[in-house]
């Protein structure tokens, strides 16, 4: 038992990578694809499509939260046992010991370094956590809670985007949404793992050089699953800047790319098994190779697999299954 729950812990940050080709190799500038095509949906209003609201808040939500009551000079988090951090409001100080009240209605009396700053509400479920004033380990928690609770599980911390698992079914993974990413720069629209990979194929096709993305998090955070809707937004996109560039109005059928997602399931056979958190965890790491012609249109990939847990085919607890 203790020794399946130090590989457990050990396992929990099995990365993924996907690496973007351009095959064969060719010489920059040498085909006419445009940057930055016309998506065929850029002149749908976004907030019409069913999958927005998990995407960005109302202008009227966002102003209401920016007009909550704040003052910098007490407004602070202090450690709470159960949520983490807790709000409180500074009331005293005497050399390194701070009293505060905190929201619960308690009055609390902490070293100095145990209380972090507030960020003003203008920051309030902000989409770029590089943006807060203050970004410590509470302003980042409480932003992701906030954005979690309204089901907005993408958010931005620089050029990394972070995603909570929100363990149901979201609409934010249609053709309609992936066509409202299409071509449009990482700023212009709210965060998603479809900009970001939007990012990688323009990137690729521009300089002519392989790109990488590294997905990595803890066991059931959604690594699989999202390296699947990269894959297939890379399909989706590659036919349709491969239709534009070659003249045709209609875009090519995404056929290679259901293929390459469908190799998921028989490597899931082999190297799968159930967890303490997650009943299909995978029990090894993946590099994906997804390889692109000329014009931008995916011709192809292969996988390798590395880092198998191959102890679950000696012993496992009751909780966990092996990888027979």
């Amino acid at each position: 038992m203790q020794q399946n729950q130090m590989l457990e812990q050990k396992q929990t940050s099995t990365t993924l990578n996907c690496t973007l080709r351009t095959t064969p190799p060719v010489a920059a500038g040498c085909c006419g694809v445009s940057l930055f095509p016309i998506s065929p949906m850029s002149y749908v209003n976004p907030e019409d499509d069913p999958g927005w609201q998990y995407l960005r808040q109302k202008a009227e939500q966002a102003l209401q939260d920016q007009m909550k009551a704040y003052d910098s000079k007490k407004n602070c988090w202090i450690p709470d046992a159960t949520e983490g951090f807790i709000a409180a409001e500074i009331k005293s100080t005497k050399g390194d010991m701070i009293t505060v009240m905190s929201a619960k209605g308690n009055e609390v009396t902490l070293k100095k370094e145990m209380v972090q700053e507030m960020n003003p509400p203008k920051f309030e479920k902000t989409e770029d956590m590089a943006n807060l004033t203050f970004l410590n380990e509470a302003s980042v928690l409480h932003n992701l809670r906030q954005r979690y609770y309204s089901m907005m599980i993408y958010t931005y911390s620089g050029l990394f985007c972070v995603v909570i698992n929100p363990y149901k079914r979201l609409p934010i993974y249609t053709e309609s949404v992936i066509k409202l990413y299409m071509g449009r720069r990482r700023n212009e629209m709210p965060p998603h793992l479809f900009a970001t990979s939007d990012e990688a194929y323009r990137n690729m096709v521009q300089d002519r050089a392989n790109q990488s993305m590294l997905i990595t998090g803890e066991s059931g955070a959604g690594k699989t699953e999202n390296t699947k809707k990269v894959i297939a937004y890379f399909a989706i996109v590659g036919a349709t800047q491969a239709a534009m560039a070659s003249g045709d109005k209609k875009p090519q059928q995404a056929t290679l790319e259901e293929q390459i997602v469908q190799t998921n399931p028989v490597l899931e056979a082999f190297g799968n098994a159930k967890t303490v958190r997650n009943n299909n965890s995978s029990r090894f790491g993946k590099f994906i190779r997804v390889h692109f012609n000329k014009l931008g249109k995916l011709t192809g990939g292969d996988i390798e697999h590395y880092l198998l847990e191959k102890s679950r085919h000696q012993a496992n607890d009751a909780s966990t299954s092996s990888t027979k």
